[in-house]
């Protein structure tokens, strides 16, 4: 067994954690939240990962992603996680997708491929795009509803999106899924009334939030894989 993750060993037995080893996992979005779901299933064991994003570090994402750092703006996200990732662990095994995921770039990358699918993409066309792939395929998805404009992460919980109440996106997702027929879909939402941020477009994001919501989706994937009731 790796020593780097004896710790885990210790709660999940190792044969258990060998299963993490040989589990494949692909990350959609790797801003706030989804760096810190990459970030916790390299540091869980989880052997193989797939990191889909188009986006450049930017400096305005330090206050929220690990993957940000002054020695990391301006890299694709793809490559700067790959490069913390490899830092963890070196015998990850890591595919990198450079691409937006919408309906017209979706057949580049096989769902079936993976053991579990996170979905932490900030754009709705793509959301349901990924939700409507995986129930039709049969893959296990846990997909992030808003973390932006908020400041609570223990308002964050996990649930079915059938359940979900105040958070905006979870009820825009909610009613298109239906439309397609999907009526259930795990997510980790907030029930946390968003902060009123007069005449900004673009949402405000604290540094608690996002990461607290990447932990906790890692967190399901991993009980999931190893069948933890």
């Amino acid at each position: 067994m790796n020593e780097r993750f004896s710790r885990s060993a210790r709660i999940f037995g190792d044969e258990n954690q060998l299963k993490l080893e040989n589990s494949k996992v692909i990350v959609f979005g790797l801003g706030g939240v989804g760096g810190a779901v990459a970030e916790a299933l390299a540091r869980s064991g989880v052997g193989e990962l797939g990191l889909v994003d188009k986006d450049i570090v930017d400096i305005t994402n330090i206050n929220r992603q690990l993957i940000a750092t002054e020695s990391t703006v301006g890299l694709k996200k793809t490559e700067a996680c790959e490069k913390r990732l490899l830092e963890i662990n070196p015998d990850l095994r890591i595919t990198k997708y450079d691409l937006f995921y919408l309906p017209e770039t979706a057949d580049s990358i096989k769902l079936t491929d993976y053991d579990y699918v996170v979905d932490a993409i900030d754009n709705v066309t793509a959301k349901i795009e990924l939700a409507v792939r995986a129930e039709k395929q049969g893959v296990r998805l846990i997909s992030s509803m808003g973390t932006g404009n908020k400041i609570h992460p223990e308002m964050l919980e996990i649930a079915d999106i059938s359940k979900t109440s105040v958070c905006p996106l979870a009820r825009v997702i909610r009613r298109e899924l239906r439309n397609k027929g999907i009526n259930h879909l795990t997510v980790v939402y907030s029930k946390e009334v968003p902060q009123n941020i007069d005449g900004e477009r673009t949402p405000a994001s604290s540094t608690f939030v996002p990461v607290s919501a990447g932990v906790l989706i890692a967190s399901k994937v991993v009980q999931d894989i190893l069948e933890i009731k």
